[in-house]
Order: structure tokens, then sequence, then C-alpha cells
């Protein structure tokens, strides 16, 4: 019934938030469009915990630097992104140009200053759009949150972390804060069903710039995963989530 309850109220909010987002398209500065989103995640947050039952804990905030940042997040669930654009302000992220095609979310992602890859475009294509983005992003002083595996991975297990992020920390040359997560026990990837409980959203010790290629993705990479899967055998060992042991012990697809 919860499930049920959260979905019916995920799918309205989004709606009037999107609908009266609208005529904040008009206006020319991208300010009150990122204060509406902030505000439409707080909802989404608040009723992941008072109507899904999700209790979520974030944790780290000291971690993110007073200027701009790359938030390389673990992405197991919808609700990631809810819980970063509630805690960080004028956020600005990676997606695919998939969400582009959507009529009303197309012209929003546009207006918030999203960094879109075109994913059929080459890697030259992409080269060039991420550089352009990255001077916009840089000039207004803005983090960015960037899922490294390129996917949402089931709970326990990881996608393969794509270099992208590293030509992000390089060219951008500011600080990488690793993100580590368990939301995924709670609201598991797209699934309808919620279960209901405690989770942790924790921001991690950030990566200075300036690291070689190498070095830094296996240190981002083993900073995410390992945290996270800690983040699973603690649930087990607090019995909030039976099962969270042998997810944690998944593998890499």
């Amino acid at each position: 019934m919860r499930s049920i309850a959260f979905r019916a109220s995920y799918w309205l909010a989004s709606a009037f938030f999107a609908i009266t987002a609208l005529p904040l398209l008009l206006i020319p500065h991208r300010g009150p469009l990122m204060a509406w989103i902030q505000a439409y995640t707080k909802v989404m947050v608040w009723s992941m915990r008072h109507i899904g039952g999700i209790r979520v804990h974030v944790a780290g905030r000291e971690n993110l630097p007073d200027g701009p940042c790359i938030i390389a997040a673990k992405h197991q669930s919808w609700g990631d992104g809810f819980v970063m654009f509630a805690h960080v302000p004028d956020l600005a992220f990676v997606t695919g140009d998939h969400l582009m095609r959507y009529p009303l979310l197309g012209p929003i992602l546009k207006k918030m200053g999203a960094i879109v890859v075109d994913n059929c475009g080459g890697a030259a294509a992409r080269g060039r759009l991420v550089a352009s983005e990255l001077e916009k992003a840089k000039s207004a002083g803005r983090s960015i949150l960037i899922y490294p595996e390129g996917h949402l991975s089931p709970v326990g297990t990881q996608h393969r972390y794509r270099k992208g992020v590293f030509h992000l920390y390089e060219k951008y040359g500011v600080p990488v804060v690793p993100v580590a997560t368990d939301l995924g026990l709670r609201w598991p990837q797209q699934e309808k069903k919620l279960h209901p409980g405690p989770c942790s959203v924790e921001f991690l010790p950030a990566i200075a710039p300036g690291l070689e290629k190498g070095e830094f993705m296996e240190m981002l990479e083993g900073k995410i995963e390992s945290r996270s899967r800690a983040l699973l055998h603690e649930q087990a060992f607090n019995g909030t989530w039976p099962h969270a042991r042998s997810a944690s012990l998944g593998g890499v697809n």
C-alpha cells in the first residue's frame, strides 16, 4: 500500500512541478527554475520518508568544498537524483540525450544547464559538446553531478567505470567528491515496490585535482565501491536488511 501511495504522490508531484516550471523557462536567468527544482526534489525526499517509509540519512556534507566540485555518485535508484539535488544547490549534471526527447523535460533540462551528451555523435562530437558545457558551468561556479558507471546498478553490483568522469576531472580542474549509497536496498533501480527502512547517502573525502588517469580511476572506484559495500554490511549487521550481506558480495557486470 505504501508503494502505491508513494507512486501516486510521485507522479502527481512530478506533473505539477513540470507544468508549473514552464513559465520559469521564460525568465532569462536560471536561478528561479533551479530553486523550483530544488523545492521539487525536497518534496520528493519528504515523500520518500513520510509516504514511502524510506529514511535517507545524508552524511559527509562537510566533504563538499566551498567552491565548485564534481560529484561522482553510485547510482542504484531513481531516488539518487532527488537526494543530490535536494542537498546541493544549483547543481549541473551529466545526462544522455535520450532525456531531451520528452516534451516537458527537454526544455527544462536545457534551461537547467544540464551537460547533455550526444550518445550517437561519436567521441569527437561528445568531447566538443562537453567542453563547451563545461566552460559554461565553470564560468558560473557550478558543481557537476555525474554517475561514472553510466547505468543504474542493482544493489551489490557495479558496472565498468567509464573514462568520461576522468575527462571532466582533467578539464574542470576541481576536486571530485565520491558518493556511496545503499539506497538501492529501499528503492531498487526502477522497481515499483519500495522497501521501507533506513538507508544512507555519504559524501566521501574529496579527490584533489592533478592525478593521472589510472591512479584517479582506481581511487574513485575503490572509494565508492568499498564504502557502498560497507553500508550493505552495516545493514546486515544491524538487522535492518537481512539479505544485505549476500547482496554486497555481488559481482561486476
